[in-house]
């Protein structure tokens, strides 16, 4: 089993930053990458980013420029460098350890993002 556990967040004023961090233990054999979801209020769940086990990152439009995933193999922690941070940006953001069969098979607690205007 994975285990995946979540710290930082918490509240920012807008253009404000905030790093994120997943730890992950147990058993990482099989997973191909870590990913970050975020979701706000009455909205669904959406990707943000992710970075895989070769260290290939992935962005969502919207986030591209204000956003970095990056990982610290030695640590087995992903970070989410969040810049430029925006009202809209205010969600309980989430970190995902994806198997090489493209599904999820653990995540973190989720951790509260607010960004006030």
């Amino acid at each position: 089993q994975v285990q995946l556990v979540q710290s930082g967040g918490g509240l920012v004023q807008a253009g404000g930053s905030l790093t994120l961090s997943c730890v992950a233990s147990g058993n990482m054999n099989g997973i191909d990458a870590m990913d970050w979801y975020r979701q706000a209020p009455g909205l669904q769940r959406e990707l943000v980013a992710g970075i895989t086990r070769r260290g290939v990152t992935k962005y969502v439009d919207a986030m591209k420029g204000r956003f970095t995933v990056s990982e610290d193999n030695a640590k087995n922690t992903v970070y989410l460098h969040m810049n430029s941070l925006e009202p809209e940006d205010t969600a309980v953001y989430h970190c995902a350890a994806l198997s090489d069969w493209g599904t999820y098979i653990a995540w973190g607690q989720g951790t509260q993002v607010t960004v006030a205007s």
